[in-house]
């Protein structure tokens, strides 16, 4: 899974900064402005499939045939992975006009290995999940390699989605019954 993006980089920048000022005076004003809540809902579709609701945007997420779907979306895992991706290139170019670091063009590749054993309980020693994820970015730019490497840096102590996957989240689950 990978992705790349190219757009002029002033404007962006600028436009970047105008958002990261915004939100810096407003914070500063008042620090429990920053607290904000995502939400997601969905529903289980025809096989294993998932129709899901985020924001005014709808998602779909199935699975390969193999797993009982028809393969007509990522599946859930992939779209951890694209979760992540996203994530990584959003974070750059706002850490890039944050700290002043002209960035022309970003490729993110993200793969992640996973034993399905887990999943189907055949192993308990298997865990369910990533037992690994590698994130490869490629960064293009007039700026020295070494600001490229600050940038990275900042980049992996601020992206959100690496967070979640770096550490431990507390996740309540409530069952309702119809």
């Amino acid at each position: 899974m990978s992705v790349e993006t190219t757009a002029p980089a002033t404007e962006r920048d600028q436009n970047l900064r105008t958002i990261i000022d915004a939100t810096g005076a407003a914070l500063e004003d008042n620090p429990d402005k920053g607290h904000a809540l995502f939400k997601a809902t969905g529903t289980g579709g025809d096989g294993v499939r998932s129709h899901i609701r985020i924001g005014g945007h709808t998602v779909l997420v199935d699975e390969p045939p193999a797993l009982g779907g028809a393969n007509e979306a990522p599946n859930p895992v992939e779209a951890a992975l694209a979760g992540l991706l996203s994530c990584q290139v959003v974070t750059y170019r706002f850490w890039a006009a944050q700290l002043g670091i002209p960035l022309e063009d970003i490729s993110v590749d993200v793969e992640g290995d996973l034993d399905v054993r887990g999943f189907f309980g055949f192993d308990s020693a298997v865990r369910p999940g990533f037992g690994e994820v590698r994130v490869k970015v490629t960064l293009s730019g007039p700026a020295p390699a070494t600001d490229y490497e600050r940038l990275s840096a900042a980049v992996d102590e601020h992206c959100p989605v690496l967070d979640l996957f770096r550490n431990t989240t507390p996740v309540t689950t409530t069952l309702v019954t119809a």
